[in-house]
């Protein structure tokens, strides 16, 4: 590899001030480019809290564990803006025997020598910025999902890994399921008729997370201005700080950034589709929660590949405690459907099984492969491309991650730019698609039973969005609306840079 020239790291910065804010640039390959055996320094950015209501424990804690259990790595640094955070990962790192170096701020690791890859797991609106910067400064990165906040620092992200020879692997750790190649392969094989649909199921009930009066004083252990990096430092409106962030669209991405990339990623490989879809349209919106939270909780969105489509349906809300009022199709709550003209896959990365339609196993195909086993394969596979420097190696390598992830952004730019419309209007704009209308009955049955009324509550009917997959950018109708809901202002020194893409 070429040295990375300050001029070459500085191109695309908007202010000199930017350029201040980022790490030291690390010339050549570092200690990784060694033997296939050699053992690879890691830092872990973005802990987690494993306390939070809502929360599912802190990721980059849960990845710190399955790093543990990985030959060959060691972890000399963490890092997090929250100080009660490190401490609570330095401790359990000592009683390990184990001594990382500590840091508030990212910028300080990507300056370790001693660096060779570091793991993201941070809020959403940084991932594309500390990705950026770990490539430049000579860091492979794995970073969790979803790749990307929007779609323009989806393509930044991918030119950082192609411009500094970088291995970026994204955490849809499904990939790296031993499970779903065989599966597919038969699938697209026509072994079962042709493909016709998938389907990708989020069914996940969650609580409403309340509303504020006044600005909530983040906790005393956090950098609030470092957490806010990109976006602006604005007062703190709602209670918690730590994992809710997913619900506001300056931050997340809602339930469909959250868990549906994970089914729409697999339902994409199922169909052997490489791109993102030409176009997509939604029917969604944040109903019985009456908080303070923006993103959807109830969401179908339609992918348009041909010939079979793709659609995904998000459900989180549940009355009462009888969490089975969530639903299920064909049996399932969550995972994937493959439908082909001879029968359907339904399953998941653990296992599954071919039925006819009238709900008749045809095959049953479960595999003992639990979540964990999967996800210490995905990190075992981007440490191994680490040290092999070969990114084809990668089971889920930048440009997989951008593919799917621009799947999960089309649907919320739809939902963004649409309008409430009538149970009738729905029905009326999904009937050319019968898989679509079945969704949304299917749905409205959910809201139902679950104390609302669309025909009180409306929903909100988001318009095809047409995707040129060469620029990266909207086009024909409500392309305008769509594209200004694609590229961020960024507040300095917090800037992502403009990379060249060719």
């Amino acid at each position: 590899m070429k040295p990375i020239l300050r001029r070459s790291f500085l191109r695309g910065s908007v202010t000199a001030g930017m350029a201040l804010a980022m790490p030291r640039v690390m010339l050549g390959r570092g200690p990784q480019a060694g033997s296939p055996n050699e053992a690879v320094n890691v830092a872990v950015i973005g802990l987690g809290s494993t306390t939070v209501v809502g929360g599912v424990g802190g990721r980059g804690h849960q990845l710190i564990n399955r790093l543990r259990q990985v030959p060959g790595v060691n972890i000399v640094a963490l890092c997090d803006v929250d100080q009660e955070h490190i401490d609570r990962e330095l401790e359990a790192a000592r009683s390990h025997g184990e001594s990382p170096a500590t840091h508030r701020d990212l910028r300080e690791v990507l300056d370790r020598k001693d660096v060779d890859a570091v793991i993201v797991a941070l809020p959403n609106h940084w991932h594309a910025l500390a990705t950026i910067w770990a490539c430049q400064a000579g860091k492979d990165v794995y970073i969790e999902k979803p790749f990307s906040y929007d779609l323009w620092e989806g393509r930044q992200m991918v030119a950082a890994a192609r411009q500094y020879d970088r291995m970026v692997q994204v955490g849809t750790q499904r990939r790296s399921s031993r499970f779903l190649p065989a599966v597919f392969d038969r699938l697209q094989g026509g072994e079962f008729g042709p493909i016709r649909l998938a389907h990708a199921l989020v069914y996940r009930p969650r609580n409403d997370i309340g509303t504020v009066d006044a600005p909530t004083t983040p906790p005393p252990t956090v950098d609030y201005d470092l957490w806010c990096g990109p976006v602006a430092n604005d007062p703190l409106m709602r209670k918690q700080l730590h994992y809710e962030w997913h619900w506001f669209w300056d931050t997340g991405n809602g339930e469909m950034g959250n868990n549906g990339i994970h089914v729409i990623d697999i339902c994409r490989w199922g169909l052997g589709q490489d791109q993102a879809p030409p176009r997509a349209m939604s029917i969604g919106g944040r109903f019985a929660f009456n908080d303070c939270g923006e993103t959807a909780n109830t969401h179908i969105a339609l992918f348009d590949y041909e010939p079979a489509p793709l659609i995904c349906e998000v459900r989180n809300v549940v009355a009462g405690d009888d969490r089975s009022r969530i639903g299920n199709y064909r049996g399932r709550s969550g995972g994937i459907l493959i439908d082909c003209e001879g029968g359907y896959f339904a399953g998941d990365f653990t296992g599954g099984a071919i039925y006819d339609y009238q709900g008749k196993m045809i095959e049953d195909l479960s595999q003992a492969e639990g979540s964990g086993s999967v996800e210490q394969a995905h990190l075992s596979n981007f440490l191994d491309a680490v040290r092999s420097r070969k990114a084809d190696d990668l089971a889920a390598e930048a440009i997989v991650g951008h593919h799917s992830t621009a799947c999960c952004h089309m649907a919320n730019v739809s939902h963004r730019i649409g309008s409430h419309a009538s149970p009738e209007a729905i029905q009326a704009a999904a009937s050319g698609k019968p898989e679509l209308a079945d969704a949304f009955e299917r749905c409205r049955e959910y809201l139902r039973k679950n104390g609302v009324d669309l025909a009180d509550t409306p929903a909100t009917l988001g318009p095809w969005v047409t995707l040129d997959a060469e620029q990266g950018r909207f086009v024909g109708e409500f392309a305008d609306e769509a594209n200004a809901l694609s590229r961020r202002e960024y507040r300095e020194p917090f800037v992502v840079p403009e990379l060249d893409e060719g």
